[in-house]
C-alpha cells in the first residue's frame, strides 16, 4: 500500500459544526425574484472570488424552501446587514412564507428587479454566472454588477451561535 493510500474518516457533523461556528462571519438575506415574486433567504457563506471581473459566491442548501427560485433566478443580491437587523436575520432564516419575509425592513427593486434591503450596510447585486453542486448545497457564483454601500452603517456579525454588535 502506497504512502498516499491512507483513508481518513469523515469527521462528525457536529463536531464540524461546532467547529464552523467559530468561523465568524458577516449576516447576509440572499435574495432573488421568481415568477413575480420575491424570495430570499439568511447566509453566513458568502466568499469574495474575484475582482476581475468582481464575483462572488454564496452557498444555498438544496432543500431549502426558496431553493427553486435560486434554480431558476438569473440574478441574486446579497444584503449584508447591519446591527440592529437581526430580526430581519431571523425571519428569513426562519420558516415564514416567502412573501411574508419581506414585511420586515425596507426593500426596493434593483437593477434587474431583485430586491434590495435599502439600509443594509452593502448590497451587491449580481447576475448568475456559474453554479456548482456539492454535497447538500449549490454555490452560486455572481458577477457583481451594482454595488449600493452605506459608509456609516456597520456589519452585523455572527460567531459563535450568536450576533455580535461590532
Amino acid at each position: 500500500m502506497g504512502m498516499m493510500d491512507h483513508r481518513f474518516d469523515i469527521v462528525e457533523k457536529a463536531a464540524f459544526r461546532n467547529g464552523m461556528s467559530r468561523l465568524g462571519s458577516a449576516v447576509n438575506v440572499v435574495t432573488a425574484r421568481s415568477g413575480g415574486k420575491r424570495y430570499g433567504f439568511t447566509a453566513s457563506s458568502v466568499c469574495s472570488v474575484s475582482d476581475t471581473p468582481a464575483t462572488l459566491l454564496v452557498c444555498i442548501n438544496r432543500a431549502s424552501s426558496c431553493f427553486h427560485a435560486f434554480e431558476n433566478a438569473k440574478h441574486f443580491c446579497v444584503n449584508t446587514l447591519t446591527p440592529g437587523q437581526e430580526e430581519i436575520s431571523n425571519v428569513f432564516g426562519g420558516k415564514n412564507p416567502a412573501e411574508d419575509r419581506f414585511t420586515l425592513g425596507e426593500w426596493r427593486e434593483g437593477l434587474t428587479g431583485v430586491p434590495v434591503l435599502t439600509n443594509a450596510s452593502v448590497s451587491f447585486e449580481c447576475e448568475l454566472t456559474n453554479a456548482v453542486d456539492e454535497a447538500t448545497h449549490r454555490i452560486l457564483f455572481g458577477r457583481v454588477i451594482d454595488i449600493r454601500e452605506h459608509e456609516e452603517q456597520a456589519t452585523l456579525l455572527y460567531c459563535m451561535r450568536r450576533y455580535l454588535n461590532g
